[in-house]
């Protein structure tokens, strides 16, 4: 039975180790092409996008794709929503694989916003030491309000951050702990964490950390989730997928 994994979490990695070692399916996993130098999962992979939702019809057509895994990221929301339309188009099943999202208890300093944009306009006039961890993407957009000094972590170098007059750029993969996520924004003086709604459990000390500081989390929301069946955990979508392989016949 091939499968197309559409990847990019931890969870999908999990996924692709459990699907490796079971001969009755065939995966490939799908990098969107964000990162620059991917992890190898443990099954063949392509990285890159697909061209769309034509694109990734076609795909599922030349390679008799008999199942879609979106394991793609939260805020991947534009290829989850091509997945939906083109799985339809071509009547093949899909389902979700996605971390639950993280809540806050009483004892945080959440402010929820619905955009990266609306980030901005949260961290308030007043100069601040602000903690981004939003991903080299998007940094752009805190040209807004150049007025604070920015740490900012990303996996790998942004392409340019000159339109930040103050900052400080901190390379660093997850996972992280508890104890090096408070030792640095203590030592960074860190005021406001910005931070997207991704529910990764590797990064989620940083969550804690703020907490125990007494420091403001601006908390990115997630976008409206795919309409499509969802798990959060990997063992559940092997059970799923063995369900089609019963019912599902190869395209010819």
């Amino acid at each position: 039975m091939n499968i197309l994994i559409l990847g990019g979490t931890a969870e999908a990695m999990q996924l692709a180790d459990t699907v490796a070692a079971l001969p009755e399916f065939h995966a490939v996993f799908s990098y969107a092409g964000r990162t620059r130098e991917p992890v190898a999962p443990a099954i063949p992979y392509r990285v890159g996008g697909f061209g769309g939702v034509e694109g990734l019809r076609a795909y599922v057509r030349e390679h008799q794709v008999a199942a879609v895994i979106d394991a793609t990221h939260p805020f991947a929301a534009q290829i989850s929503a091509n997945a939906v339309q083109a799985c339809a188009a071509e009547d093949v099943p899909l389902c979700v694989l996605s971390r639950a999202p993280w809540q806050a208890t009483d004892d945080d300093l959440w402010i929820s916003v619905p955009d990266i944009a609306a980030s901005v306009d949260a961290l308030g006039d007043a100069p601040a030491r602000v903690f981004l961890t939003v991903g080299r993407l998007h940094i752009c957009v805190f040209a807004r309000a150049p007025r604070h000094h920015y740490i900012v972590r990303s996996i790998e170098p942004p392409d340019d951050l000159s339109f930040l007059p103050d900052h400080k750029l901190i390379l660093a993969r997850p996972h992280f702990t508890y104890e090096s996520e408070r030792e640095l924004m203590r030592n960074e003086r860190v005021d406001i964490l910005v931070t997207k709604n991704s529910g990764a459990a590797s990064t989620a000390p940083k969550l804690a950390a703020a907490r125990d500081l007494g420091i403001r989390v601006v908390m990115i929301e997630r976008p409206r989730a795919a309409d499509a069946l969802t798990f959060h955990r990997p063992e559940d979508v092997i059970a799923w997928l063995r369900a089609q392989r019963d019912h599902v016949s190869l395209r010819p």
